[in-house]
């Protein structure tokens, strides 16, 4: 039985990468994004590598909780299962842009986004399992030493990469918190380093820095979502397909429980 996998933000860059992989293996594929017409022009591409059949298509803008929950109320009314999430969207803004809730935009698309979706899609990955959360971070979360929690969530004390580093910290406190909540479920929970990749957020945050190719970025993912080493494996953080150790702030407990308790309370979980 073909494993059923989400892959956001896979319209283009590692995301797209991922989702060929994916199908490459065999895996009926769910496509994400914002744009209708670059998703389906996507899923014209990896219709070749399928005999035909169509990768499915979903629209949301992750800025806004209220598309991540509509878009929640269509995957689980279409799809009698969900084995893989694998949460890859993202963004890096270089100017402060607030959400229409007033939430930094990279704040909102790259941690509240994942963490919504991730604990509306766990009632169908119960029932799937055994199934996996497998989560796009960075070693850019290195870089974060301390959390001004005061300037959260709008950030009016903004700088771009101190965003976008608390934002990936912020998605590994998730997943190691919500490992321990899912310990037992059948349901795992990972995060990942891609490594440095040649996409749009690398150009735009270090313009000129050569990075991987997208192909290469998207192998701990798709090992992560489809490798039978992976099963039953939860509350890791992986580089190069093989576990490594994140920063020890990553791990404090009372950091992780405010950091979801934030989340909580912005989207309404």
């Amino acid at each position: 039985m073909e494993p059923i996998i989400l892959v956001t933000g896979s319209t283009d860059w590692i995301g797209k990468a991922t989702a060929r992989a994916l199908v490459r293996q065999g895996a009926r594929v769910i496509l994400h994004g914002r744009s209708r017409s670059k998703a389906r022009e996507v899923q014209r591409e990896l219709q070749e590598l399928s005999d035909g059949e169509k990768p499915d298509i979903l629209i949301a803008d992750f800025s806004n909780p209220d598309e991540v929950r509509s878009m929640v109320d269509e995957l689980v009314s279409t799809f009698p299962r969900l084995d893989v999430l694998i949460n890859n969207a993202g963004t890096y803004q270089e100017t402060r842009i607030l959400t229409d809730n007033g939430v930094e935009m990279t704040f909102a698309v790259n941690y509240l986004a994942p963490f919504l979706l991730s604990n509306l899609l766990i009632p169908l990955l119960r029932e799937s399992a055994p199934s996996r959360i497998v989560t796009v971070a960075s070693s850019a979360h290195e870089d974060v030493t301390g959390i001004d929690w005061e300037n959260l969530p709008g950030m009016p004390r903004y700088d771009p990469w101190e965003a976008y580093c608390l934002s990936k910290f912020a998605d590994l406190a998730f997943t190691y918190m919500l490992a321990d909540k899912l310990e037992g479920s059948g349901v795992t929970a990972n995060c990942l380093h891609p490594g440095v990749v040649d996409t749009r957020i690398l150009r735009t945050a270090f313009p000129g820095m050569a990075g991987i190719a997208t192909e290469e970025g998207a192998r701990t993912s798709v090992y992560l979502a489809l490798s039978p080493e992976a099963a039953g494996v939860s509350g890791n953080y992986f580089e190069n397909m093989r576990p490594v150790e994140s920063t020890a702030l990553t791990h404090d407990k009372a950091v992780q429980k405010r950091l979801w308790k934030i989340a909580e309370d912005l989207t309404g979980l």
